[in-house]
């Protein structure tokens, strides 16, 4: 007796809606431009001065004339763990430390237009787990990697006014690691289980792996003001972008259990049988398991953000920006086999976040920056989709940061850490059609997450 091809198929099927939840959850990332770190990501109406301004308001014009470059990265590194209710057994995260780019260039000439280009990356990062986490079979390793190319143009309409934009062009790559459990396994259609045989639960016997790339474009838009002569504001706009995973390539790998088939075993086979030799016709040739194409989408939220700064305090500018992302779009994730495997849809139940940034930047006599900020921001996830993808929880950061003058050129370096009070949430994966009430019941231990971040980029004029 073999496992059936549509019970595999159906199950595989479910794995494939987990990189849309990837994009789900609050994937976002705001260090773009080590200076605006270190002001809190509060620099709409007084952005830095420097070319990063393109993203942090495209409406924004240089303060000097010619070319301006402004180009780095930030570390980030993630620390997390999930403690279990039943055995305070705590699981360490396993997350590699990502490194996140920006680049960008911006010219403004002798007339009222400035033109520039960015290349940064709003969305990423990755969680990934251990072979012992119990978790493993919802998610071992979830990474979710988006960059932006941005053209804009800036237009100074009055002496106090300038606006501003340019189209997206977006490219996003996906990968899911994720352990399949041989209990859950139809043993036929409409026959028991594996699990309902004897199989232990969580017995993994085969990972998915599952990678995709997409493209998008979108827009964004910008508005600058100078309201008095101390104080300014702006505004930004970012689109959403939708990327249609239509050929992710899903390669399965089997994983030895180790179980031997007792005499007189419910699959008719001799006692002795090892329960991999069973199975392992699915991995070759026309088995179920074999390499096979699938597709998903991942909507990347739009972004609003506005702010007021003050200037009037002697070389100190002082900023407070407030920041909406809409998460609501993840409400339903539709996730589809190339095959004749019938579709499913993820719930996820997102909303939209909000998040308060104050900045505060003092320059010496000497051009030499000191600056400081804090932000803090809502969950997107509710208390029913906190899971290994990414136990989302309400989230404060507090940054430093300075900027050293070195002639047409600058150094910027920042620190930033995020603080969070941990979280309930749950390790199994929620039914399809169930309700909010049934997916918080599967919550079955506490998330903590923490991160530690340092972003240097080096700026130049010319």
């Amino acid at each position: 007796m073999t496992l059936h091809r549509a019970s595999l198929y159906t199950l595989a099927l479910a794995l494939l809606g987990l990189p849309a939840a990837a994009g789900a959850q609050a994937f976002g990332l705001n260090e773009i431009g080590s200076c605006a770190v270190a002001r809190g990501f509060a620099t709409t109406a007084v952005p830095c001065d420097d070319a990063s301004s393109i993203f942090w308001n495209p409406g924004a014009l240089p303060k000097a004339t010619g070319f301006s470059f402004y180009g780095g990265a930030a570390i980030i590194k993630i620390d997390g763990d999930f403690t279990r209710d039943t055995s305070f057994t705590t699981y360490n995260s396993d997350v590699p430390n990502s490194v996140v780019p920006h680049l960008f260039l911006n010219y403004r000439g002798a007339g009222k237009l400035a033109y520039g280009l960015g290349v940064y990356v709003p969305y990423g990062l990755t969680s990934q787990w251990g072979d012992e986490f119990p978790g493993r079979f919802s998610a071992k390793k979830a990474s979710l990697k988006t960059i932006y190319v941005q053209p804009n143009v800036a237009y100074q309409m009055t002496e106090n006014w300038s606006i501003g934009g340019g189209p997206i062009y977006g490219h996003s790559t996906v990968e899911l690691i994720q352990a399949i459990d041989l209990a859950g396994v139809p043993t036929a259609p409409g026959g028991p289980t594996f699990g309902q045989l004897g199989i232990p639960l969580r017995t993994e016997f085969a990972q998915v792996r599952i990678k995709g790339s997409s493209n998008a474009f979108g827009f964004t838009v910008g508005v600058h003001g100078k309201l008095t002569p101390t104080w300014e504001m702006g505004a930004r706009f970012l689109s959403q972008l939708a990327f249609n995973y239509d050929n992710a390539d899903a390669t399965f790998e089997q994983r030895p259990t180790g179980l031997i088939l007792a005499p007189n075993n419910p699959f008719g086979v001799p006692g002795g049988t090892p329960v991999d030799a069973l199975v392992a016709g699915q991995f070759t040739g026309t088995g179920a398991l074999t390499p096979q194409k699938a597709s998903t989408k991942i909507r990347h939220p739009a972004q609003v953000q506005t702010g007021f700064a003050y200037t009037g305090l002697e070389r100190t500018t002082v900023s407070l920006d407030y920041a909406w992302v809409g998460w609501r779009s993840f409400k339903q994730l539709p996730v589809t086999f190339a095959g004749s495997a019938p579709s499913k849809v993820i719930e996820e139940d997102y909303n939209n976040t909000s998040s308060i940034r104050v900045g505060l930047e003092h320059r010496m006599i000497n051009g030499f920056a000191l600056r400081g900020g804090l932000a803090a921001a809502a969950s997107a996830a509710p208390d029913e989709t906190v899971t290994p993808l990414l136990p989302e929880m309400d989230r404060s950061y507090g940054m430093l940061g300075a900027g050293i003058p070195m002639g047409r050129f600058g150094l910027d370096a920042a620190y930033a850490h995020i603080f969070t009070s941990g979280r309930r949430g749950r390790i199994d994966e929620r039914a399809t059609g169930s309700t909010s009430a049934q997916a918080l019941a599967l919550n079955s231990g506490f998330y903590t997450l923490s991160a530690n971040i340092f972003s240097l980029s080096l700026k130049a004029n010319f």
